[in-house]
């Protein structure tokens, strides 16, 4: 049993897509991560410790950019000489639906988690949901934006490549965290949650 189900376990490249993409959050292309770990931390100590304004940098860079490919037009068609190499820049309807999809699926989410809460009156979602956006807000004071984003670059190049290299030890230690969580949950659940009117609505409506 432990080894086929050691045989049957997918490996963190494959999980990733097994492309390009989980070759440098694997670190196996060092030189796209390398290249990504260093531009984060200069765009991090540009934003962050130097006070540069984001929406300042992209403009700026934009600006630069087009300027630069428009000389390099003029002057190519002047000398004889290659157009830049810009690819054809079209959104194709495919990728538009499949971000369209995505997109509904967790506004419909939302919208059903604001139906349980606004029309049904479930304080059970009510207090979940409320647990967690005090959560958000509470790590959102801890740091910004921008060095919340850098974290989570620095956690996306650092957590594959652990726990590929750590995997059955990290997993054991997530499973005996998972029963502790749950074990915990379930006693918050029969204590407090379950004493809560799962609806209002529901209350008002019988009286």
């Amino acid at each position: 049993m432990g080894e086929s189900h050691t045989n049957r376990r997918i490996s963190v490249h494959q999980a990733l897509g097994a492309g390009p993409v989980a070759d440098v959050l694997l670190w196996r292309k060092r030189c796209g991560s390398i290249a990504l770990l260093v531009s984060s931390t200069s765009l991090w100590i540009l934003f962050e410790r130097a006070g540069y304004n984001p929406l300042t940098f992209v403009a700026n860079v934009l600006l630069l950019l087009v300027v630069i490919l428009f000389f390099w037009a003029k002057s190519a068609s002047l000398l004889n000489r290659p157009l830049p190499p810009v690819p054809d820049l079209e959104v194709s309807e495919k990728s538009i639906e499949q971000a369209a999809d995505v997109i509904r699926v967790w506004v419909n989410r939302g919208l059903a988690v604001g139906h349980e809460i606004a029309v049904c009156g479930n304080l059970r979602v009510l207090f979940q949901v409320a647990a967690l956006l005090w959560l958000i807000s509470f790590i959102g004071s801890l740091c910004n934006f921008v060095t919340f984003v850098y974290i989570g670059f620095l956690l996306t190049l650092s957590v594959p490549v652990l726990y590929d290299k750590y995997q059955s030890r990290i997993d054991e230690k997530l499973q005996v965290a998972c029963r502790i969580i749950e074990s915990g949950y379930r006693k918050v659940d029969a204590t407090v949650l379950r004493k809560i009117p799962v609806s209002l609505y529901k209350k008002k409506k019988t009286q």
